[in-house]
């Protein structure tokens, strides 16, 4: 892919993670991670026709508690991941689909809890890696999911 075939995106973007249940979410793009990042609480780990599931719930607007959705997906792994604090955790990691604009792709992402951070979302290098070039200057340059593209 050559880099005028990247679509640029801004320091943040509406997503969303339809295999989740999540229709629209604020994603932070951040050039600093490897990684995409899920917040995830209430987090329940199952087992479903062999294979390690999670079960979590999700708080979708930024600064807000009081709206949740839960949801489930499979484990693909789990790796020691350091904040933006330098502090480690083991985290489990899934596989979903997300939504940028006329984008759509599976990208990996691990949960932790991030009530405490402004962004529900991540989106680390790994995802924009042959798809996206980001302006910081800019925002929200991709429509939000359920909203046509400006011609």
């Amino acid at each position: 892919m050559e880099q005028m075939d990247l679509i640029t995106v801004g320091w943040r973007e509406w997503a969303a993670l339809p295999d989740l249940g999540i229709p629209r979410i604020k994603a932070k793009v951040d050039t600093g991670a490897k990684t995409s990042c899920l917040h995830a609480f209430s987090q329940e780990r199952f087992t479903q026709a062999g294979a390690p599931w999670i079960r979590f719930g999700m708080h979708p607007l930024q600064q807000r508690t009081d709206i949740e959705i839960f949801t489930e997906a499979e484990i693909v792994d789990e790796r020691m991941v350091s904040d933006s604090g330098g502090h480690r955790e083991l985290r489990p990691i899934i596989k979903t689909t997300i939504e940028l604009g006329r984008l759509r792709f599976p990208t990996e992402f691990t949960l932790t809890n991030r009530d405490s951070m402004l962004f529900r979302v991540l989106l680390g290098r790994e995802a924009m890696k042959k798809r996206l070039l980001v302006d910081p200057a800019q925002s929200y340059l991709l429509p939000a999911p359920g909203h046509k593209e400006k011609k």
